[in-house]
């Protein structure tokens, strides 16, 4: 199974796959380089992640979309209210890569994001802390542990990532920015057993109702 993987950051979605062909496609050699410490087996890409995505596409038999959540995060809303941040327009290369999948794409595919501050424009399924876009079913997932928001050895326990032995900062962004291992490998179970894609009612609505 070819699977495209966007935005991996070091993988945290990716951990758990097992018996795939997997391309990765991150902007930041530095993240990039710890991916293929931990997945040398992979196809890493330095580049552009949503330039990638429209030429190629029709390539891979699924495709993980992660795209950049900073400006849909309701901490950033928070954090603006408080004085903390500048107000910024919300990226809108999100809702471009679930339209352009949901009209173009012919295998199975799914695009994750943080629930935004604001009711989401295309309607998610939300799994876990985050929403969820594709085009077959994804039931809700239970399994996921507390989430450790501050602590560098806690998130590397979670995510099963050691990083001690990088030197930089921003370990905690990198780790906080995982998918959860146990999510993405059940996002991908679901797409393997969801024969044929589902032709109508794509997108689930969030459960969550709690928009600010």
């Amino acid at each position: 199974m070819k699977v495209l993987n966007l935005y991996s950051g070091i993988g945290g979605n990716r951990k758990l796959w097992q018996n795939v062909e997997v391309t990765a496609i991150e902007q930041n050699a530095k993240i990039a380089k710890i991916y293929s410490d931990f997945f040398p087996n992979d196809k890493m890409i330095v580049g552009d992640a949503h330039e990638y995505l429209l030429q190629h596409f029709a390539e891979y038999d699924f495709i993980w979309s992660s795209p950049p959540c900073p400006t849909h995060s309701k901490a950033r809303y928070w954090g603006f209210g408080g004085g903390k941040m500048e107000a910024a327009y919300p990226d809108m290369k999100l809702y471009q890569e679930i339209i352009f999948l949901q009209h173009f794409a012919k295998g199975f595919w799914v695009v994750e994001n943080v629930q935004p501050y604001y009711k989401p424009l295309i309607p998610g399924k939300e799994v876990g802390r985050h929403l969820y876009w594709s085009n077959f079913n994804i039931p809700a997932y239970n399994d996921e542990p507390i989430f450790p928001k501050d602590s560098i050895t806690g998130l590397q326990q979670l995510h099963g990532f050691d990083l001690s032995n990088y030197k930089f900062n921003g370990k905690t962004k990198i780790l906080r920015n995982c998918v959860f291992p146990g999510i993405g490998l059940h996002v991908l179970n679901c797409a393997i057993g969801a024969i044929p894609p589902m032709q109508e009612g794509l997108f689930a609505e969030s459960e969550s109702k709690k928009y600010v």
